[in-house]
């Protein structure tokens, strides 16, 4: 019987209901920065359903390992990141191991029975209701794994009729079917006006960020398993990147990183192949963002008027990223490429025609089968006259479900190792003479770290990138502040003169 006061009947008010428990998550990002792009957007997509976002796998109730699939390499690096937050589990918080990414779209069922310390390997189509999966799982369910498909097929042959298209596209935002549940998910995140953006930086106070054009690739080259699994070319439509651009900089962005699998096509599947020269000088004027830096060129597809936005838009770094592969035009062709040497001197004649001071950088693979001694002596000496910044050198290797792996003339693992070296040293020796080519150059430096010590002089230095440096991968700059100089800040950009070198890295001194 209730309690009565004063004759009035009382009772115990019923308890609030408890607040949700809050689950904590880390997202351990291995590759390129597409994949920083994807986990960004995943990041958004469980801060607005509740998940606290944690740096430390240790520190989290589950550790979601965004992986990559492209070569061997970085496979055995995906799979040594889920054992190693797997082991978390007997030391720290960690209660669950999710895979997602390229490796967990592209192998699942079998990443899945090949790797059972994994809790769940979730592929693309799972990325929208990530948080959904995670809380099934922290509740002992185990959802069944991807299983991999040809995502080249989920999408019409003809690029413009893709548009407004409903696959699952990571690091495009939200799906049509999505956005009205993501305007209320993502008020916190995207700007007031323009499409939602579902994104959450991971890096915050870095003064750089990748923002993806597109995803997808429709070439066909034999040696590359990218389009398999990720699909066909698919472009954000501009009033999203757009979106997504002014969102960067009101969180302190400076240079926008345009990233996607091939940005010449940009725009094809929109129906305007010029897309890109019109997005570029709508991407420098937002307000913050100091400088735009394209990426994933292909020569093959590179047209005077993009040649002409870049190298003639204000905010638009002189920087091209071209991806060669090679240069032996008989070789190209069994790569399902087109060019080869004088085509490719003639495209960087053009390009330092009109920047004369651009930044060129590129990728070529040695030992792919059929390649002879002359195929190689023919790259080297591109290498030589073509004088770039910065060459990766990749050994060939055999990637499954690629044409490549049929073909004859196949060499073996120590010639093609030879190979690699050989050219690999080259290119140290060219980028070390190129990087001498700029002293006395004037650079602007994005200021991206702050040195604890001075150097041996004793003197101040801050480290960035200059315009011709595409971030982590393109070297550096120190500059080196006279005595009693005021300290720039992480994102300030301060205009130097180049003073010396070191390999690809430089040394420079702020214009008094």
């Amino acid at each position: 019987m209730a309690p009565t006061v004063a004759g009035v009947s009382t009772s115990t008010p019923p308890s609030p209901p408890a607040p949700p428990a809050r689950r904590s998550v880390a997202l351990v990002t291995l590759g390129c920065v597409r994949n920083e792009v994807d986990s960004s957007e995943l990041a958004g997509r469980l801060s607005s359903a509740g998940w606290d976002l944690v740096e430390d796998a240790a520190d989290a109730d589950v550790a979601v390992v965004n992986t990559c699939g492209f070569i061997e390499s970085a496979k055995k690096d995906s799979v040594d990141a889920l054992l190693e937050a797997n082991d978390l589990k007997e030391t720290g918080r960690t209660q669950a191991v999710v895979a997602v990414g390229c490796m967990a779209e592209r192998y699942g069922t079998e990443l899945a029975e090949q790797l059972p310390e994994a809790d769940a390997v979730l592929g693309f189509d799972s990325y929208a209701d990530l948080s959904g999966h995670l809380d099934a799982i922290l509740a002992g369910e185990r959802p069944a794994s991807h299983v991999p498909r040809d995502r080249r097929r989920l999408l019409p042959l003809s690029p413009t009729a893709r548009r407004g298209t409903t696959v699952a596209t990571p690091g495009h935002g939200s799906s049509p079917g999505e956005e009205a549940a993501a305007d209320a998910r993502a008020a916190d995140l995207a700007p007031a006006s323009g499409p939602p953006v579902l994104r959450r930086l991971l890096e915050p106070g870095r003064p750089w960020a990748p923002l993806k054009l597109a995803s997808g690739c429709d070439r066909r080259c034999t040696f590359c398993a990218i389009p398999a699994f990720r699909g066909a070319y698919l472009s954000r439509p501009p009033e999203d990147v757009l979106a997504e651009a002014r969102w960067l900089g009101e969180q302190g962005v400076r240079e926008l990183l345009l990233v996607s699998e091939n940005s010449t096509s940009y725009g094809k599947d929109l129906g305007d192949l010029r897309a890109l020269e019109q997005l570029l000088p709508r991407l420098a004027a937002v307000d913050g963002v100091e400088r735009v830096r394209v990426t994933y060129l292909q020569p093959a597809e590179v047209r005077p008027g993009l040649l002409e936005a870049v190298a003639g838009t204000d905010g638009v770094a002189d920087y091209f990223d071209l991806s060669f592969q090679h240069s032996a035009p008989a070789l190209l062709r069994r790569m399902r490429r087109f060019g080869g040497t004088d085509d490719f001197l003639a495209l960087l004649e053009r390009v330092r025609a009109l920047a004369p001071l651009a930044g060129v950088r590129s990728n070529v693979i040695v030992g792919f089968p059929g390649e002879t001694e002359a195929d190689v002596e023919e790259l080297m000496g591109f290498l030589e006259a073509a004088r770039m910044d910065v060459t990766g050198v990749f050994g060939y290797s055999d990637e499954d479900g690629t044409e490549a792996v049929g073909l004859d003339g196949h060499l073996a693992p120590e010639v093609v190792e030879e190979r690699r070296e050989r050219v690999e040293q080259l290119v140290e020796a060219l980028v070390d003479e190129r990087a001498g080519e700029r002293v006395g150059e004037r650079v602007r430096v994005l200021v991206e770290e702050l040195s604890d010590e001075p150097d041996e002089s004793g003197a101040d230095v801050v480290v960035g990138r200059a315009e011709h440096q595409g971030p982590e991968v393109d070297g550096s700059v120190d500059v080196v502040l006279p005595q009693g100089a005021p300290r720039p800040r992480v994102g300030d950009l301060v205009e130097a003169v180049v003073t010396g070198s070191a390999g690809v890295d430089l040394v420079a001194e702020p214009v008094r």
